[in-house]
């Protein structure tokens, strides 16, 4: 979800729009159960690929507002560490009036985020152990790639320079997930300093990844189910 220029006060909410294409989608989204330490406050993002014989894959990621003390959301041990640059420009307010909603997820961007840290991924050509291992894999680097940059020294200038990219190689087929309250078989990729990574096969071609930073994998169960949305705050 991308938001930029000056938007009227009464613009719509464009996750409003979002949660009805994944009501449309023509199979289950998973997300993390519901648990203190982890809130969907609507943040998902929904990609799709086409071929010369229509929707090829659709995957949706969930994004969640990450609380270390979940009791008390007004604890200052739940704000996330900010660069001066970016806490500045949370405290702007500007001169003229916002949607409440664009107030509301600036304001979460004061929290720990797990950045699309669930994502349900569909491919017309039906789902088997190996595009998991891959779904898998693809997952983890988009996360490392985008939410890692300055501790793996990934640089804008050299592109072709992957040497931070986990292969499937590091993936161990012998994991298991709950899914639906039921423990089943899934691929997990433990070899990754910053991150903790599982998925499983969930359906006729679907698969659900998660992707965890570490710093924040204690506090997280790993269990799956039916999505619920947004819970509030």
């Amino acid at each position: 979800m991308q938001i930029s220029g000056i938007l009227p006060e009464d613009a719509p909410d464009p996750r409003v729009e979002l949660e009805s294409r994944v009501g449309e989608l023509p199979f289950r989204v998973l997300g993390l159960v519901p648990q203190p330490a982890v809130q969907d406050l609507g943040g998902i993002g929904i990609t799709d690929a086409w071929d010369a014989e229509g929707r090829e894959s659709i995957s949706v990621s969930v994004t969640y507002t990450y609380w270390r003390n979940p009791a008390d959301h007004a604890d200052p041990v739940n704000l996330a560490e900010l660069d001066d640059e970016t806490r500045a420009s949370l405290d702007t307010v500007p001169p003229w009036p916002r949607p409440a909603w664009l107030v509301e997820m600036a304001q979460q961007l004061r929290f720990p985020l797990l950045w699309e840290a669930v994502r349900t991924s569909w491919r017309r050509a039906g789902a088997d152990r190996d595009w998991l291992t891959q779904s898998l894999v693809d997952h983890v680097n988009h996360i490392l790639q985008n939410r890692f940059r300055s501790e793996l020294g990934i640089a804008f200038d050299r592109p072709f320079d992957r040497a931070w990219e986990t292969s499937v190689s590091s993936a161990d087929p012998t994991a298991e997930l709950e899914v639906d309250g039921v423990r089943v078989s899934a691929v997990q990729i433990d070899t990754d300093p910053f991150v903790y990574a599982v998925g499983a096969l969930t359906g006729a071609g679907t698969v659900a990844t998660v992707v965890i930073p570490r710093d924040h994998l204690a506090g997280v169960r790993l269990a799956l189910g039916a999505r619920r949305g947004p819970t509030g705050s």
